[in-house]
């Protein structure tokens, strides 16, 4: 038997770096439009979410995580993993890596092994403008961003290309060099817009249809439930919104209850979280609401579900193979 013949009739594997995906050129729609179709099919029945695994020393040195799923939509099956390292409050040797594995689900074949940066960092912004599209009253105008860092930077390009209606634009941050970052990524996909650098979140909040908590752990402020004006919807990343808004809140959305569980245990008030009462991939399918009067403030959590890094991978996957991107490699 030929070993190198056997081993070159073998499928080959489209290797992405993190090098080949900054090449790349997407479309903010294409991106919502491949987040928005993971969730629907998810609300159908298609796709499947698992419970993610995970794996962490004595030390707390690592954390890994490992999420299999299938987006039903585009019959693709992924894995994706995510490690951190680094010792607890030193920075210096914090390390990061997060990939994600596709294979084509209908024809039985790989399609690439990517660096996931990239899906994640776009992935999160979709969601949370499909939130804001789904949840905000139609006559929202006025939209503030809470945080500078990635997700701050990512969120109101997103915000406007689902909702273009949008006329005010804030951001609060801390850091000169992610407040820049912010700016300049509008004038990457929205020249026409122009982006208010908030001084006092007291009153840009009170100001705000839209609320986006977008901020790090270490933020030194955070919008308080007293702040909501009737009406408006509080969407909460990471940080920068107070726990409790979404006590206090009328109405309560989350991209998974389930997740919410697992991920938001720091927004518990005397150990308890209260009751949902939509999620979005349900929303989206017109099989719940988003809101149940133009009065009701809306809390909505936003946590990350692999089927979306899966149908967003796919896409991009695509795209870059079709620029002629990646590298191929004969595994098998």
């Amino acid at each position: 038997m030929n070993t190198s013949n056997a081993a070159a009739a073998g499928p080959a594997l489209r290797v992405l770096s993190r090098q080949d995906l900054s090449r790349l050129s997407y479309r903010l729609q294409d991106v919502l439009d491949a987040v928005e179709g993971a969730y629907r099919a998810f609300a159908s029945g298609a796709s499947a979410n698992p419970p993610k695994l995970s794996v962490k020393p004595q030390d707390g040195r690592s954390i890994a995580y490992a999420m299999l799923g299938r987006d039903g939509e585009r019959e693709t099956v992924a894995v994706k993993t995510s490690y951190k390292f680094g010792h607890e409050g030193a920075k210096a040797d914090e390390r990061y890596y997060t990939t994600l594995l596709l294979h084509d689900d209908r024809q039985g074949a790989p399609i690439a092994l990517m660096d996931g940066s990239l899906v994640g960092s776009l992935r999160t912004p979709a969601a949370t403008a499909l939130i804001a599209r789904a949840c905000a009253r139609s006559d929202a105008r006025t939209a503030l961003v809470v945080g500078s860092g990635v997700q701050g930077q990512t969120a109101l390009p997103f915000l406007v290309e689902a909702l273009p209606q949008l006329q005010r634009l804030i951001v609060h941050g801390h850091h000169g060099a992610g407040i820049d970052a912010v700016l300049t990524r509008m004038q990457e996909h929205h020249p026409d817009r122009q982006v208010e650098v908030s001084r006092d979140l007291r009153r840009s909040a009170e100001a705000a249809d839209i609320i986006i908590g977008a901020a790090g752990p270490s933020s030194p402020e955070s919008v308080q439930a007293g702040w909501l004006r009737p009406g408006s919807l509080a969407i909460l990343v990471g940080y920068g919104i107070d726990k409790k808004a979404l006590h206090d809140a009328d109405y309560r959305v989350a991209t998974s209850a389930e997740q919410m569980k697992v991920t938001g245990q720091d927004l518990a008030l005397d150990g308890r979280l209260p009751a949902l009462d939509a999620e979005l991939p349900c929303i989206l399918s017109g099989l719940q609401k988003g809101r149940r009067s133009g009065s009701d403030r809306v809390f909505a959590y936003n946590s990350g579900m692999v089927l979306t890094d899966i149908a967003l991978g796919r896409v991009l996957a695509e795209q870059a193979i079709a620029q002629g991107l990646g590298q191929e490699v004969a595994l098998w």
